[in-house]
């Protein structure tokens, strides 16, 4: 059985919503884009039908990614696994001392193909994420990257608040109550265009 990467339930809910987006609005308006295109006649000098084309096929290419994604995780509820020290979902202050200079940063601990707004996300899985993984208030460290070599002093960890398990993505493939056919891929619609 293969393991399931772990993902943040805020990060579950932007991928579900943007996999929805694409699904239900966007790849529409292609695909209909495409259509009207298409009568106009020749396609092979169609601007307007070759670009939709390329735009169909990025859009499928991003769906694709998206239900792969969201097929191969696990929500991780933070607050869970959380006992005082920087674990997977955490938010983090810390200071980061690069030669002369020093700055507080705040980032958050996430999966893989999570990106957050507002706040510096680092994967769980890259060298600093690691470094970070168990570390408490006042713990410091060293971690070499390309400018040389940079210090951190951890000065906060916390975990941020949690949505409720009830509130899903409404329409999703990936939550409970799916409106499209179980196994319909782009593809499958392709085909019929």
């Amino acid at each position: 059985m293969k393991l399931k990467k772990p993902i943040t339930r805020a990060g579950f809910t932007r991928l579900a919503k943007e996999h929805d987006y694409l699904w239900n609005t966007k790849r529409p308006q292609v695909v209909d884009g495409i259509t009207v295109a298409a009568a106009e006649g020749d396609r092979s000098e169609n601007a307007e039908y070759i670009y939709g084309k390329k735009k169909l096929r990025e859009v499928d290419r991003r769906i694709r990614y998206l239900e792969l994604t969201l097929d191969e995780v696990q929500i991780v509820d933070p607050e869970r696994i959380f006992r005082g020290t920087v674990s997977f979902g955490s938010t983090v202050k810390v200071e980061v001392h690069d030669g002369e200079d020093t700055k507080i940063m705040v980032m958050q601990i996430v999966g893989e193909g999570e990106l957050q707004t507002g706040v510096v996300s680092v994967n769980w899985k890259s060298p600093l994420g690691r470094a970070l993984m168990l570390k408490s208030v006042g713990d410091c460290f060293d971690l070499e990257v390309p400018g040389g070599e940079r210090s951190y002093e951890v000065l906060e960890v916390s975990v941020p608040v949690v949505v409720p398990e009830t509130a899903q993505v409404e329409g999703s493939k990936h939550a409970k109550g799916s409106k499209h056919a179980e196994g319909s891929t782009p593809e499958d619609d392709r085909d019929k265009s």
